[in-house]
C-alpha cells in the first residue's frame, strides 16, 4: 500500500494512482513486492530536522529514506520493500530549476530514487551514481509510457 502525506507544506501530489501503479511496476521489475510505502512531502526545515535528529547530519537534502523492508519480509516471508520516504518539496523545486528538469520531472525522479535505493541501487561513488541515474531514467520513461497509455495515446 502506498500512502502520501504532507508535513509543513501545502503541496499536493497529482496522479497518485498512476504513480502508485508505476512504483509497483518498478519494484516488480526488480523482483520485489511493495509493502507499506509512506511518502511524506515536507519543507526543507522539516527534512533538515529529520536529518539532524535521526542521521546526525546538519545539511539540507532532497530525500531521506527509512527502510522498513525487514518487517515486510518477516511478516510475509517474501522479498519486498517497505519504507517511510521523506521528500523536501523546497529542494526538489530548486533542483528542478538548477538541473533544467522542471519541478514535476525532478519530483518523479526523487520519488523513484528512494525506491531504487530499497531495491538495491546505491549512489555512494561515481560508478554507482551513473548506474542509479540510468535506472532513474528507465523508470521515468516507463512512467511516460504508462501516462500515454492511461491517456489513450
Amino acid at each position: 500500500m502506498i500512502r502520501y502525506f504532507t508535513e509543513d507544506t501545502s503541496f499536493r501530489l497529482k496522479e497518485k494512482r498512476l504513480i502508485a501503479k508505476w512504483l509497483k511496476e518498478v519494484a516488480a521489475g526488480r523482483g520485489r513486492a511493495l509493502g507499506e510505502m509512506n511518502y511524506i512531502f515536507c519543507s526543507d526545515a522539516y527534512l533538515l530536522q529529520i536529518n539532524r535528529q535521526f542521521l546526525g547530519h546538519d545539511f539540507y537534502t532532497d530525500i531521506i529514506t527509512f527502510d522498513n523492508s525487514e518487517d515486510f519480509e518477516l511478516e510475509t516471508g517474501r522479498p519486498g520493500v517497505s519504507a517511510d520516504i521523506y521528500i523536501s518539496i523546497d529542494t526538489v523545486r530548486a533542483n528542478g530549476a538548477v538541473y533544467g528538469e522542471g519541478f514535476t520531472r525532478e519530483l518523479h525522479r526523487v520519488i523513484v530514487h528512494g525506491l531504487l535505493h530499497l531495491v538495491g541501487y546505491d549512489d555512494r561513488d561515481p560508478w554507482h551514481q551513473q548506474r542509479m541515474r540510468v535506472a532513474e531514467n528507465r523508470a521515468l520513461k516507463l512512467l511516460d509510457e504508462m501516462r500515454k497509455e492511461a491517456d489513450g495515446r
